[in-house]
């Protein structure tokens, strides 16, 4: 059996987690809700690290909301697809408070999450606002 690159990927827990965190993100978003709170309402797989995850994009979203403008040249907030902001809001998240995980991760599995869920030029965006802030808060690189 053959699978198409596009939609075969191999089992991560950590990736997995992530896009449960987006998605859970998102959701709460549209549905102005918060994302703790719909978490509780849901039995996830990879509660822990999404939890995790979720809770911290929460608790830090005003001062992450303020990384984005300052770096999405030309965007404004409300402007941007819903799903590239619960991605650069994760990915940010990341970036600024979880100095385990390696910068080129955080940044290639965003890309990834918005190549694979929302616009085209998503990709590109999200690499390029997430290398800017990388630059500000890991200048090391690491």
């Amino acid at each position: 059996m053959t699978h198409d690159d596009d939609t075969f990927r191999p089992y991560d827990a950590r990736t997995d987690a992530r896009e449960q965190a987006v998605m859970f993100l998102y959701e709460a978003e549209q549905r102005s809700i918060s994302a703790v709170e719909l978490v509780k309402e849901r039995a996830i797989a990879s509660a822990e690290l999404s939890t995790v995850l979720i809770a911290g994009v929460e608790s830090m979203r005003s001062e992450i909301d303020q990384q984005i403008v300052a770096h999405a040249k030309g965007w404004a907030l409300d402007r941007m697809p819903a799903l590239d902001r619960a991605i650069l809001r994760l990915g940010i998240f990341e970036l600024t408070s979880r100095e385990e995980v390696p910068t080129a991760v955080v940044i290639d599995e965003a890309v990834e999450l918005a190549k694979r869920f929302s616009t085209d030029d998503s990709g590109k965006f999200v690499n390029g606002v997430l290398a800017a802030v990388a630059k500000k808060v890991r200048p090391a690189g690491v």
